[in-house]
């Protein structure tokens, strides 16, 4: 028993890391943000209503026979609602003193006298409570997985007119109260389709797992349900870029986790030294991070300047020589991003071979140098893309193979800093041009974006904007209904 004890207690610490592993992303959405969805939603909430399909109503009192028919929705005045966040993964949405304007049509007979018409009909003091839980499923992506709703009508009237109107307004309470009550059963149900149903398509547009390029991919599962207080809700996500070529990799996260204190903005985005770390780790693992220039492609400046001084003067060789250069520069191990308050660098370390190819004949290597290097990362949003845009801050080079060469590629070190600057950085700026996306729902973008840098992760501050409506792109998303027998 003792030894059972011992043992749980030197594995705990370790299940307690595997309950709650460290995001590499993490997104709040405040209050402000939940306004801006509050508007947007109330939208979709008055087009749904406005489809609400109510069965025909007929009955008969005494000589008395009616039938009610292609009811249907004409105006909705929804002023007084409310979206609210409710601790721990609830959205409760609330609508008060709401109105329902109906037009529908009319079959009366009343001993041998028959009517056919229309009836305009209001139901006003319409009070709306729908609560939405929310939580992340199989997939790791955000779902709405249970929704309650009450739904009731304080009072209904209808305007009748024609030659029974006398005999209609006598009747009238049987009519109006029997539409209440068909009114208020389906206001739930639809309110029901469109968030289980509807809504969540919208939330599959949300990339949970998808490629970046034709080398690495991301997986931007949830790692554990949403965390709702009364003025936020956060997500932590995985964030961790793989290689293609083994896209059951894990790398493990021992960065530092991501806080967020702030609530000015409507989101926040926060990226660990993981997030970015897990790129560049993917890049090397697919063998991308090499980069060769040969013959024309090498600046004449430094084909001049090696040949004539650094090769003539260590190893002996004729300046003439006449085969082309190649320079290959490789990554010798995975860089690594660092984020401070000050700002954000990565640092690389690499090998530059530099070899003659005459022509018909095996390439002759001259030598090959290490290399370390220091990047200044300037990291933004532009819509919902990540980039991040590389500058050249330190340089080394040094041989490891003796001390004079060392000495002499001193003089190597203003050229090949040019060549980096010139040649190499725009390549590797151009590959991290397309970034790499948020994952918000389609139709939603970032604007007014802030970047902040903290010890160990980066944080940007945004407001939101719908580019598309939701009625627009959960019509493109629509599940297509299945055929019934």
């Amino acid at each position: 028993m003792a030894a059972g004890s011992c043992l749980l207690l030197l594995l705990l610490p370790s299940l307690v890391t595997a309950l709650h592993s460290p995001p590499g992303c993490k997104i709040r959405i405040t209050s402000k943000g939940l306004d801006l969805v509050k508007q947007e939603g109330l939208r979709f909430v008055e087009q749904e209503l406005q489809n609400i399909t109510v069965s025909d109503l007929h009955g008969n009192e005494g000589q008395f026979q009616y039938n009610i028919s292609q009811v249907k929705v004409t105006d909705l005045q929804l002023a007084f609602s409310d979206l609210n966040f409710q601790p721990q993964q609830h959205l409760v949405f609330n609508i008060n003193n709401a109105s329902i304007s109906l037009r529908f049509r009319r079959q009366l007979l009343y001993w041998f006298f028959y009517d056919i018409g229309s009836i305009n009909a209001s139901a006003d003091g319409v009070h709306i409570y729908t609560v939405l839980q929310l939580a992340k499923d199989e997939a790791g992506r955000l779902k709405i997985s249970n929704m309650t709703c009450n739904a009731s009508i304080a009072r209904m009237h209808a305007g009748f007119s024609g030659t029974l109107r006398k005999v209609y307004e006598f009747l009238s309470t049987f009519i109006v109260t029997g539409m209440r009550f068909l009114l208020s059963q389906q206001i739930c149900p639809s309110l029901e389709h469109a968030s289980l149903v509807l809504l969540n398509s919208l939330l599959d547009t949300v990339p949970v797992r998808n490629y970046v390029d034709e080398h690495i991919g991301i997986d931007y599962s949830l790692l554990r349900d949403p965390s709702i207080s009364t003025d936020t809700l956060d997500l932590d996500f995985k964030g961790m870029f793989f290689p293609r070529v083994r896209e059951d990799q894990e790398l493990e996260n021992h960065a530092v986790e991501p806080v967020i204190k702030e609530t000015e903005r409507m989101v926040y985005v926060a990226f660990s030294e993981y997030f970015f770390d897990s790129a560049m780790h993917s890049y090397f693992q697919a063998g991308v991070l090499t980069i060769e220039l040969q013959g024309e492609k090498v600046p004449k400046d430094l084909e001049v300047l090696l040949r004539a001084t650094f090769f003539g003067t260590i190893f002996m060789l004729s300046p003439s020589v006449d085969a082309p250069l190649r320079l290959v520069l490789q990554v010798s191990a995975p860089p690594r991003c660092i984020i401070k308050p000050s700002g954000t660098s990565v640092s690389v370390s690499a090998f530059l071979n530099i070899s003659l190819v005459p022509p018909d004949r095996p390439p002759v290597q001259l030598s090959s140098m290490a290399m370390e290097t220091k990047l200044s990362a300037k990291v933004f949003l532009q819509g919902k893309a990540l980039r991040v845009q590389l500058d050249l801050r330190r340089f080394r080079i040094y041989s490891k193979q003796s001390a004079l060469e060392s000495l002499a590629l001193f003089s190597l070190q203003a050229p090949l800093k040019t060549l980096l600057q010139l040649t190499i950085m725009p390549i590797i700026n151009e590959r991290t041009k397309k970034g790499v996306q948020i994952p918000l729902p389609e139709g939603m973008d970032f604007t007014r974006e802030v970047v902040t840098n903290h010890a160990g992760f980066l944080t940007v501050g945004a407001d939101l904007h719908f580019s598309k409506g939701l009625r627009e792109v959960i019509e493109k998303y629509r599940p297509v209904p299945t055929a019934t027998a």
